[in-house]
């Protein structure tokens, strides 16, 4: 029975848990909610696992099938990454490739691959959007760019595809002469929130009611990673940073690496992927470019090596 099992009911599955009920599914996948419930149902049969507890008034996933849904989201994934590329190979060379690239990625690394691209597709220009959390997402969404690079927003939205391509060290800093700086043994969380966290704010509202990282009640706010960099080092605040960005500034003493309880040593790794329509993805320039910089993660383009 399980070879019976089709994408069509793993997509119907996916839905109906992202969604959280049988009716917002079928609204999502233009059916009727009877024939959602049915290919649930099926599902559920074939597998002979319940995976929804439709005792609530919303189904909820069972423990079995929040197991399974990582393995339908897989399977999904790669049939339409495989179509996507595909559709692309198949639409020929794009009179211009764009690409949004996520302020957390080190750009030395994007031009390091673009003398390359330059080589490779001499007809076609490059033009290259720089922006964090939604707004990296947003030109895709909109169909300005044919991919991003996107590492700062956990959450796409629906019908954008994702392929990891590196990671970007994440580190907590403050100016050397800031009170944390002085801090001696491991920062609580407490004592975080005594002072001003500079943090990287969305100029798109794909990310509205969210927030990423933000330890602290007390927070400025700005939209340019330069300038987050430029208020840490003149001791204004404390907040995180791509260890690329700021490795000169520690070296040199004018910022200091934060020891924060309960994060790991030497900081954090944000995944970054490449990010595009399922609908409209990169042609032969945009999947060579992405490919080229998957190729270049063994040597770790992150640290712009």
């Amino acid at each position: 029975m399980l070879d019976g099992v089709s994408l069509d009911q793993l997509r119907t599955f996916v839905a109906a848990a992202d969604e959280g009920s049988f009716s917002a599914a079928a609204r999502r996948l233009r059916r009727t909610q009877s024939s959602v419930s049915e290919t649930i149902a099926n599902l559920e049969a074939q597998l002979a696992v319940v995976l929804f507890d439709r005792t609530a008034r919303y189904p909820r996933l069972t423990k079995q099938g929040d197991v399974l849904l990582a393995d339908a989201r897989t399977v999904v994934g790669a049939v339409d990454s495989m179509k996507a590329r595909a559709k692309g190979i198949a639409g020929g060379l794009e009179p211009e490739l764009a690409a949004v690239i996520d302020v957390f990625f080190p750009i030395t690394a994007i031009a390091g691959v673009s003398h390359e691209f330059r080589e490779k597709f001499p007809a076609t220009p490059l033009r290259l959007y720089v922006e964090a959390l939604g707004a990296a997402v947003q030109p895709v969404i909109d169909g300005r760019a044919s991919f991003g690079l996107v590492g700062s927003l956990p959450t796409l939205p629906v019908g954008l595809l994702a392929e990891r391509i590196t990671s970007v060290e994440f580190v907590m800093v403050a100016a050397a002469r800031h009170p944390l700086a002085k801090h001696e043994g491991l920062i609580a969380r407490d004592e975080l929130a005594r002072h001003v966290q500079l943090v990287l704010t969305d100029r798109s509202d794909l990310s509205a009611g969210r927030e990423f990282g933000v330890m602290s009640p007390s927070t400025w706010r700005m939209a340019d990673l330069f300038a987050k960099h430029a208020f840490l080092v003149s001791g204004l605040g404390w907040g995180g940073m791509p260890l690329h960005a700021v490795a000169k500034d520690i070296a040199e003493g004018r910022l200091i690496e934060l020891s924060i309880r309960d994060m790991p040593p030497g900081g954090l790794g944000l995944p970054m992927s490449a990010v595009y329509r399922v609908d409209a993805p990169p042609g032969p320039a945009g999947r060579w470019m992405i490919d080229r910089l998957k190729q270049c993660s063994g040597k770790n383009p992150a640290n712009g090596d």
